[in-house]
């Protein structure tokens, strides 16, 4: 493991029961991130999104996703202290439900990266199995 949640914090700003990534596992600053999410069955948003019948928010997936993102980008030394907000969302594509119990396999690569803002292809897994892809754009403010 290259962070844990108390090293992400040190990098997002995000805290709980907001902050989607429990640590990360690789990471190429800038470029790409593979980090993890555990899915328990304690979550907030399970109790409401669906009793009896608990899957996590598609909406959440893709913070999750955005949030791994954020970690690789205010890494950099030049954006440090930076906050990075969602610009757009594109092309998201929910291909399994996500359940407690699931872990969420995070990947990020960066397509393009400037000094306001960025794109990149975001990919979740459970196991092997594809859970969500998209496009991530965000601008720094």
């Amino acid at each position: 493991m290259l962070m844990d949640k108390e090293q992400i914090k040190e990098v997002l700003p995000h805290r709980e029961p907001f902050l989607l990534v429990d640590q990360v596992e690789e990471m190429e600053v800038g470029k790409s991130i593979v980090a993890t999410k555990f899915v328990t069955a304690d979550e907030y948003y399970f109790k409401g999104h669906f009793p009896g019948r608990p899957i996590m928010p598609g909406v959440l997936i893709v913070e999750s996703l955005a949030q791994a993102g954020g970690i690789t980008v205010l890494s950099m030394p030049e954006n440090k202290g930076k906050l990075a907000v969602f610009g757009a969302i594109k092309n998201a594509k929910f291909k399994k439900q996500v359940v407690p119990g699931d872990t969420l396999t995070l990947k990020v690569s960066m397509e393009r990266l400037r000094s306001n803002s960025g794109i990149g292809l975001a990919e979740a897994y459970v196991a092997d199995v594809l859970a969500c892809k998209c496009e991530i754009m965000f601008a720094f403010s």
